[in-house]
């Protein structure tokens, strides 16, 4: 019998539940613990099934988002999850990291009036329960092709390709400068946001489908790279999906002080701890918050990621210090929520102007800011306060203010590779190639530093501009012999 939907009306929204603070601010485990079977039904089947699916339009990958909530409310989870990850190449993953409250059920149609419908924590639940269940199954190509694809980045963009392309049958194989799989995933994104055991499973399920993976193994003309040319000649094409490693730094006096630290390498290593590795010196006293007063700048999800783990690494203040206000902040509500319950101060409407120090940092020297007139994009600027100058206390300043692209055609003794003038690769808007044939390229390398669910949608559609090309490429040298 068929389960009735729209119960938004008398079942209240209802999240995962949360390990109280002080017990999640002691590890770096997740802390939101899965829904029982029951609850998954129950919050999929307040779904109202409209006719113009807004959770669905406003997903980048345009997620078939009512149809797998009507199959869990049903009991029909087998299904669930083939709806699922028909077009998400790793729903487990978005499920846990997505920003769900700007994207899907932020525009949750029965808001306002009944809160959204939990989509995030049920679509995690469709497929760690798929997992457990054994459904979830390496991919079995019809026939196998004689094409080879060279990846280079072993992040959400360059694994998301690996996925598609192995499932046409390509010999695909992924470069990565680093030792484990997983980019941003596994070095940049805290285990309480994401476990890396979750991403290792999925590494293992594409080394199971066929996948290649070379880590370790950087691109480039120094000692131990593998030199693009020779990348080039190796495959019938390449896709680059590198990401965006590039910290943006500020400037102003002081600004060079020992104890200023950048946010990714500061991510890198509490990563690196929780994987069990050891860190050298001085990196491993310097990139610790414990026993510090922790400041860090910036008012995203990677500052969010910055101040939860340093409140977990034992932190003897940590303020974040963002120039608006926090309605105007850009990182996930949800994420500051969970921050302000483990204990992080935040300093809304100040912009640091100074570092003080005599060697090593001792203090930052900021200033008030008030909102000014609206841009262009509605946006407000933002305009100091006169005489409004004030220090905080900081052992530790992290800079989280974003993500630039690395000059990739420098690196890689590649002058011809078109950039923009942002410095991410130009690409075809409907090809994803650049101006080298056979060379695509997809993720934040091309759009700048984004979600990793955007990551994913591109390289899902680079894939089938790969394979797109590749046939027309050998369509045409057969015509060339024929004639």
């Amino acid at each position: 019998m068929t389960t009735p939907m729209l119960k938004f009306i008398s079942v209240a929204q209802k999240q995962p539940e949360k390990r109280a603070a002080t017990a999640r601010r002691a590890d770096f485990a997740e802390i939101y613990e899965d829904f029982k079977p029951v609850e998954a039904t129950e919050q999929a089947s307040r779904c109202s099934q409209c006719g113009v699916p807004f959770c669905s339009v406003h997903c980048p990958l345009g997620n078939n988002i009512p149809d797998w909530l009507m199959l869990t409310a049903n009991g029909r989870l087998e299904e669930a999850y083939e709806v699922s990850s028909s077009t998400n190449s790793f729903p487990e993953i978005c499920g846990r990291i997505c920003p769900q409250d700007r994207l899907c059920e932020g525009n949750c149609v029965i808001e306002p009036g009944f809160e959204s419908v939990t989509i995030g924590a049920v679509e995690r639940y469709i497929t760690d329960t798929a997992f457990e269940e054994g459904w979830v199954k390496p991919t079995r190509p019809v026939r196998e092709r004689t094409e080879s694809v060279g990846i280079v980045g072993a992040g959400p963009a360059g694994l998301a390709a690996a996925e598609r392309l192995r499932a046409v049958g390509y010999q695909v194989h992924v470069y990565d400068r680093y030792d484990r799989v997983g980019g941003l995933l596994v070095y940049g994104i805290p285990g309480f946001k994401l476990e890396k055991d979750i991403v290792a499973r999925r590494h293992k399920l594409l080394e199971e489908s066929g996948v290649t993976f070379h880590l370790g193994q950087g691109i480039g003309d120094g000692e131990g790279e593998l030199s693009f040319a020779a990348l080039r000649a190796k495959h019938q094409a390449v896709l680059i999906a590198t990401g965006v490693y590039k910290s943006r730094e500020i400037g102003g006096p002081g600004a060079g002080l020992a104890g200023i630290e950048r946010a990714l390498d500061y991510l890198t290593a509490s990563n690196r701890r929780s994987l069990g590795d050891t860190l050298p010196q001085p990196e491993e006293t310097a990139l610790n918050a414990k026993g510090k007063n922790v400041v860090v700048l910036g008012g995203g999800d990677t500052a969010m990621d910055c101040v939860r783990t340093a409140i977990r690494q034992g932190a003897k203040s940590v303020k974040c210090v963002y120039r608006r206000d926090k309605a105007n902040m850009p990182g996930s509500a949800r994420e500051v929520k969970n921050a302000e319950e483990e204990g992080v101060e935040f300093v809304w409407l100040a912009a640091p102007e100074a570092f003080v120090g005599d060697g090593h940092v001792t203090g930052v020297r900021a200033s008030r800011m008030k909102l000014g007139m609206a841009d262009a994009t509605g946006r407000q600027s933002v305009e100091p306060l006169e005489d409004s100058a004030f220090t905080l206390e900081a052992d530790l300043v992290i800079k989280a203010l974003g993500f630039d692209p690395e000059p990739l055609p420098q690196l890689w003794g590649q002058p011809d590779l078109a950039v923009s003038r942002w410095g991410t690769l130009k690409v075809g808007q409907s090809t994803f190639m650049t101006n080298l044939p056979g060379v695509f390229a997809a993720g934040d390398i091309v759009r700048g530093a984004s979600l990793v669910v955007w990551a994913i949608k591109d390289g899902r559609d680079a894939s089938e501009c790969i394979h797109s090309w590749i046939q027309e490429h050998a369509s045409a040298e057969a015509v060339a012999e024929q004639g």
